[in-house]
């Protein structure tokens, strides 16, 4: 829902897969002070990168971006509570700051995780995503699955499509509320952001593939890529009596999770490597439902549309967004990755706010924002 907040225009983060409110409005740099952070707070800096091999920009302003507004973006988020930011331009680490080495769970950014690995095995031929429920032996348990359920497909669960509204692990109270009564909607016909076919479809890769996510994640995105912190121990699988499909569970650091978003926006190179090819990421990318103002839905992430409000930052982007506020955020036409972290662990959240940070982070990218979005809304 697009709504007025203290003269800025927003994304309410009641979208059923964000918490992410997006601002709508381009504003003046004058108007961002208005939050009181320079007066309050020490300017924050740019350290140096140190034990990694991340490349970083010494000056943004030498690459079109501008430092001030970086530094402003980095003070806002100090009255919040982000623990960590990191913003990939051209691909080097352009502006940085809290925590960035340090694992904090990634609750729903799992997603855009699985979806990957699905096309890498997809591309080999060892799913195919035509196959029903009851082709594949899926069922659950204490509730199992009717007949209409069983025809549901890989593909559907993907795109949280499924029509199978029974409970399932990990989910959260609002998603409880929100379900929509069992069989209202045949599979294929209905969006509903579903942790039961995001679970289930963890169940399938597995059992198509004949590894385990947190095996084959490392073995085909994260060793690949050249990630840094992470091990195959901080995939972590949550079961609840309510189902027998467990949701995967991850812990990263903010950098390695750079490294996924740079890998998207790399279409799936790697330096010479192919890792997960294009075709796969231009459909996982496709928004195969229409929410209206928050935008689409494809493969396991979150989609902007042109001629609402999700597309009104004017570079067409994906993105999802985790519990609490943690942030995967590619822009291609902007060569940009963006990664938001919270810690959640101590109970952190960050909400609305989000939404002005990553416009205070956009809005020093130098004669790009400002005209675009002050276009749209006139």
């Amino acid at each position: 829902m697009l709504k007025r907040h203290n003269k800025l225009w927003v994304l309410s983060p009641r979208s059923p897969f964000s918490y992410l409110s997006f601002i709508l409005i381009a504003i003046s740099f004058s108007y961002l002070l208005g939050y009181g952070v320079k007066d309050t707070l020490a300017a924050c800096t740019n350290p140096e990168l140190k034990n990694t091999t991340w490349e970083q920009i010494d000056n943004p302003d030498s690459v079109g971006w501008s430092t001030e507004k970086l530094q402003e973006a980095c003070e806002y988020s100090q009255t919040i509570q982000t623990a960590a930011v990191v913003i990939i331009y051209r691909g080097k680490v352009l502006y940085h700051w809290g925590e960035i080495d340090r694992k904090f769970w990634i609750h729903s950014i799992r997603k855009p995780f699985l979806s990957a690995l699905y096309g890498i095995h997809v591309d080999e031929g060892n799913i195919d995503l035509s196959k029903t429920m009851l082709e594949l032996g899926i069922d659950d348990y204490p509730y199992q699955l009717t007949p209409t359920e069983k025809t549901a497909t890989v593909r559907m669960l993907l795109q949280s499509r499924s029509g199978i509204y029974i409970e399932a692990a990990c989910e959260s109270q609002e998603a409880k509320d929100t379900r929509p009564p069992r069989g209202s909607h045949l599979p294929g016909t209905f969006f509903y952001y579903n942790n039961w076919d995001f679970n289930a479809a963890g169940t399938v890769f597995q059992l198509e593939v004949g590894v385990t996510i947190h095996e084959e994640f490392k073995n085909g995105i994260a060793d690949p890529i050249d990630m840094e912190d992470f091990k195959s121990t901080d995939v972590y699988y949550e079961y609840e009596p309510v189902s027998m499909h467990p949701c995967y569970k991850f812990r990263m650091t903010a950098l390695d999770m750079a490294r996924f978003g740079l890998l998207y926006l790399r279409d799936g190179l790697w330096g010479q490597n192919r890792i997960i090819s294009k075709e796969w990421i231009d459909e996982s990318t496709t928004a195969y439902s229409d929410l209206g103002e928050n935008g689409g839905y494809g493969y396991l992430w979150a989609v902007s549309l042109d001629g609402n409000p999700g597309g009104l930052i004017p570079h067409n982007f994906y993105y999802h967004t985790g519990y609490g506020g943690h942030l995967l955020m590619i822009i291609p036409k902007l060569d940009l990755v963006i990664v938001h972290r919270v810690n959640t662990d101590i109970g952190h959240n960050v909400g609305d706010e989000l939404g002005i940070l990553v416009g205070m982070i956009l809005n020093a990218k130098k004669k790009i924002i400002l005209p675009g979005v002050i276009l749209l809304l006139n």
